[in-house]
């Protein structure tokens, strides 16, 4: 009983010390407001790759400044063809590639590397009898 009203007496206390604009500051939680300000994006990457063994030959170059990002990408096509895509990107445009072929005038050839034939001996095996399983009919 005592505890009861105890957390009366607590509970009055606190509507009044509300009421009267001093609550205790348990009572009171803390707001707090963090904002991350992040930077606009900015880079600039390029790459390519040109094997000769496997006839891999492609490249690209990007970049990003805030958000708007231009970039181009290359590749030699098996059939000889250069293909070029010119590409940007933005909030109000958004994707768009304009897509080149140009032909470099021979075809693309990857070295193969010869493959040994091997003559492996072929094992035949003797022709049996078919075993009847006694249903009657001719399988």
């Amino acid at each position: 009983m005592f505890t009861l009203f105890g957390l009366f007496i607590i509970g009055l206390g606190a509507t009044t010390a509300i009421e009267l604009g001093h609550a205790p500051l348990l009572l009171k939680p803390a707001l707090v407001k963090t904002v991350e300000v992040e930077a606009p994006a900015h880079y600039e990457f390029s790459y390519s790759v040109r094997d000769d063994h496997t006839g891999d030959i492609k490249s690209q170059t990007e970049s990003r400044k805030g958000d708007v990002v231009q970039g181009q990408y290359s590749l030699v096509d098996a059939d000889g063809y250069l293909r070029t895509v010119d590409y940007t990107s933005d909030a109000h445009n958004g994707f768009n590639a304009l897509v080149r072929r140009d032909p470099l005038g021979q075809k693309v050839v990857k070295a193969i590397a010869p493959v040994a034939k091997v003559l492996a001996p072929i094992a035949i095996a003797p022709k049996l009898p078919l075993l009847s399983l006694g249903l009657g009919g001719k399988y």
